[in-house]
């Protein structure tokens, strides 16, 4: 009876399972923040190449400092 018990309480604690929608880690408000932040980043390179010294710094940090925090942080 003791067994039955320990197996019934070990599957309650098991990990979900990783196809499960509702138990992955980020949304898809995550994904959509990501995504733009590295298009800001990969934007604010080009620009950077090409010359825009005032811009382009500005949109680096904006895209790391700011957008990819976010989508890591916000659930």
């Amino acid at each position: 009876m003791a067994r039955n018990e320990e197996k019934e309480t070990r599957q309650a604690q098991a990990a979900p399972a990783a196809g499960d929608p509702e138990q992955t880690p980020f949304k898809l408000r995550n994904y959509i923040l990501f995504a733009a932040g590295l298009a800001i980043i990969v934007g604010g390179w080009f620009l950077l190449r090409a010359g825009h010294i005032t811009v382009a710094p500005i949109m680096l940090v904006l895209g790391y400092c700011a957008i990819l925090p976010l989508a890591i942080v916000l659930k």
